[in-house]
């Protein structure tokens, strides 16, 4: 699907939607049987090269790459499908994830192509503010950059803050009481999606690996999460599962 983004925000926009799309593909695989037309099941070794699209209306596909050579946009990487049988499915997964990070910072400096230079300084730092897709999969933190005592002091009292919103509920549900600290919760991103933090919306916190969520990205409203007293996120709830 082609993208008519020419300006910083225009590209970040698409960049953003293109990920959401590559995280629900890659979210679903993990959760999902060979028999559910997920990521999983439809990347079958026995087909020809398979690539993993995202597109800007937040859909995904799985498909045989363009046939145009040169291809009118750079293309994710080909044949994702020869690999699944050979390794797990944490470790293939995560493989995916670490191609598709590559093919959309690829595919945002290409239509970034006439940016000038502090346009494309400015539309990475915005990227790079957002976890990647692997980071996500992998469920691994960013290693953020060493604060002054200054920002340092400041992300004490917002940690603080979350950690009292935390002790009021049970589970852990991000409400109204943040709405005038939303500043303070910027560095907060959704678990699932990689969102950042927003006072307007549901959030929901795991009582196991103390993440938070969107309420929509893991199907819980506030009328059902007031029901749970011990709230475990998708993943969380698949490894106590297992054992």
């Amino acid at each position: 699907m082609a993208s008519s983004a020419r300006t910083v925000e225009e590209i970040f926009k698409d960049y953003t939607a293109r990920r959401t799309s590559i995280l629900r593909a890659l979210t679903l695989a993990f959760f999902s049987s060979l028999r559910c037309r997920s990521l999983y099941g439809l990347c079958d070794p026995d087909r020809e090269n398979l690539c993993l699209y995202g597109h800007p209306n937040e859909s995904w596909e799985v498909s045989l790459p363009a046939e145009e050579v040169p291809a009118e946009l750079p293309e994710p990487a080909l044949g994702i499908n020869f690999a699944r049988d050979g390794m797990n499915r944490k470790d293939w997964l995560s493989l995916v994830a670490v191609h598709s990070d590559s093919w959309l910072i690829s595919l945002a400096f290409y239509l970034a192509a006439r940016l000038n230079r502090n346009e494309r300084k400015r539309l990475f730092t915005m990227m790079n503010d957002l976890p990647t897709v692997f980071e996500v999969v992998t469920e691994r933190k960013p290693v953020k950059d060493k604060p002054s005592i200054e920002s340092e002091s400041k992300s004490q009292g917002s940690t603080k803050r979350l950690s009292d919103g935390q002790v009021k509920s049970n589970p852990k549900i991000a409400d109204a009481d943040y709405e005038d600290n939303e500043d303070e919760h910027g560095e907060t991103l959704c678990g699932s999606c990689g969102g950042n933090y927003n006072a307007d919306e549901f959030w929901i916190g795991c009582d196991v690996c103390e993440r938070w969520f969107h309420g929509k990205c893991v199907k819980t409203t506030p009328a059902k999460a007031e029901s749970i007293k011990q709230y475990k996120c998708p993943s969380c709830s698949l490894r106590s599962g297992r054992h």
